[in-house]
């Protein structure tokens, strides 16, 4: 309760910071001065998850007057990745939001980027444990966010239980993090694990968890760690395990997944708000380079959305907010 009311207060700091309920940006750029220019640099960069982050980048941006783009690589490679903060910093862009997926690889491009003046702020996954210049982050808190899934679905997982847990991509730290929190929630379990990297297209992660299932005929249970792997989930068991008492359960949102909730394929997903990731971010930067208030960091949160909730997001994931 009380982290809860402290992530409210934050909240309505900011909202009040920012000045959106109706006073517009908080300082529209002078006559002749030059917008603000601001990137997001991400792994994965088209992956469907980000359309919320992106839908709250642009909202973020518009009311405060600034320019922001998005990009990033196709898919993990921490190496090219670090070299896009590089070269944005050459490129004279004034703040950067950087995905943090790796603990060290983005150690010497971020340290670089504040000694030449550009801030920069973690979001959707950041650099938590060992030491970052970064100012602040904004993401879920990944551990203890795979330890509420786990908690949640523990009482619907038999002891002994031949559990698969899913990644949809290898080295990303966020799906390490709520791998391990999963383990840990449900180690009094005593389950038969085993972990399979599915990719990121759910439709392709299919066919691979289909061929893991048909391999162990136990399994019943699929855990997944992101996005694209328990909408893959769902969808194999879906097709091809209809009726055999199989069930998933993962995180984040999308249509297809929030379907396959209502359809039952998958019990439930645990949302981080992804659009908040667009959008505090981009408000953090403008304040820093307008007026020197450091970005405070914030917990995007571990809602868990079932059966009975899934109904009220589904337009809202439709059109980008959740």
């Amino acid at each position: 309760m009380m982290n809860r009311r402290r992530s409210l207060l934050v909240l309505s700091l900011w909202l009040l910071w920012c000045g959106c309920a109706s006073n517009g940006p908080a300082r529209p750029p002078a006559p002749g001065e030059k917008p603000l220019r601001l990137i997001f640099i991400s792994c994965a960069a088209d992956a469907a998850f980000f359309e919320p982050v992106k839908q709250g980048m642009r909202d973020a941006a518009a009311m405060l007057g600034v320019a922001c783009e998005f990009t990033g690589t196709p898919g993990v490679d921490t190496a090219a990745q670090a070299a896009l903060v590089r070269v944005a910093v050459a490129d004279g862009y004034d703040g950067i939001a950087l995905n943090i997926i790796h603990p060290v690889a983005f150690d010497a491009a971020v340290e670089e980027a504040i000694a030449a003046g550009v801030p920069v702020v973690a979001f959707n996954v950041d650099d938590h444990a060992t030491p970052n210049a970064r100012l602040s982050a904004v993401n879920q808190r990944l551990y203890e966010a795979g330890r509420a899934l786990g908690a949640h679905v523990a009482p619907h997982i038999p002891d002994g239980a031949h559990v698969l847990f899913t990644l949809h991509d290898e080295g990303v730290s966020a799906l390490d993090d709520r791998l391990r929190g999963l383990k840990d929630a449900l180690r009094e379990k005593r389950i038969v694990p085993a972990v399979l990297v599915t990719g990121n297209v759910a439709q392709e992660g299919a066919a691979r968890i289909a061929e893991a299932l048909r391999k162990d005929p136990e399994i019943r249970v699929i855990l997944g760690t992101g996005q694209a792997d328990t909408e893959a989930a769902g969808l194999a068991i879906e097709r091809d395990f209809a009726g055999a008492g199989c069930w998933a359960a993962g995180f984040d949102l999308s249509p297809e997944t929030l379907r396959l909730i209502r359809a039952g394929r998958i019990r439930c997903t645990i949302d981080q708000q992804p659009y908040a990731q667009g959008f505090y971010p981009v408000v953090g930067l403008v304040h820093y380079l307008r007026y020197g208030i450091m970005p405070p960091s914030i917990d995007a949160g571990a809602a868990v959305i079932d059966a009975a909730s899934a109904a009220r997001v589904l337009d809202l994931t439709a059109r980008k907010y959740r």
